[in-house]
């Protein structure tokens, strides 16, 4: 049975942040289950968001809520081993819209990282806003 791989060892990078105001901005509002909080990137195209576990994990489906308006329309999730290259997983396009989304991985093999690539945006500023992000699935052993 999947479940959140999100754990408060989970390590997040973001590519950017609005204004670098992480306080108001930042990524640890994706995390937070404040659906008035949000992480808002900085303009500009090819954002994204990496999550480093602290074990391996298999990922069998991602869940997104942007703001419509601020969303992505091409994204892939791409996953690698501890050292190593990032492979894709899979692609998914989003709705434009301020709905929670649900994208299924098929056969994703087990990951220690896994990088959320946001290819172009709604925007014509190319600004991405998420007001929650899961990764779900299992947890190796």
């Amino acid at each position: 049975m999947s479940s959140s791989l999100i754990c408060s060892e989970t390590q997040s990078r973001v590519s950017s942040v609005l204004n670098r105001d992480v306080k108001q901005y930042g990524k640890k509002y994706m995390f937070d289950c404040n659906e008035e909080t949000c992480w808002n990137s900085d303009q500009g195209e090819r954002q994204w968001v990496s999550l480093e576990f602290p074990k391996s994990v298999r990922v069998s489906e991602l869940k997104i809520q942007f703001q419509g308006g601020f969303s992505a329309k091409t994204c892939s999730i791409k996953g690698s081993p501890k050292d190593g290259d990032f492979t894709e997983l899979s692609h998914f396009y989003p709705e434009d819209d301020h709905s929670l989304q649900s994208f299924p991985i098929q056969e994703a093999p087990a990951v220690d990282r896994v990088k959320i690539m946001f290819e172009n945006s709604a925007d014509f500023f190319g600004r991405i806003i998420v007001y929650s992000l899961d990764v779900l699935g299992e947890r190796g052993s």
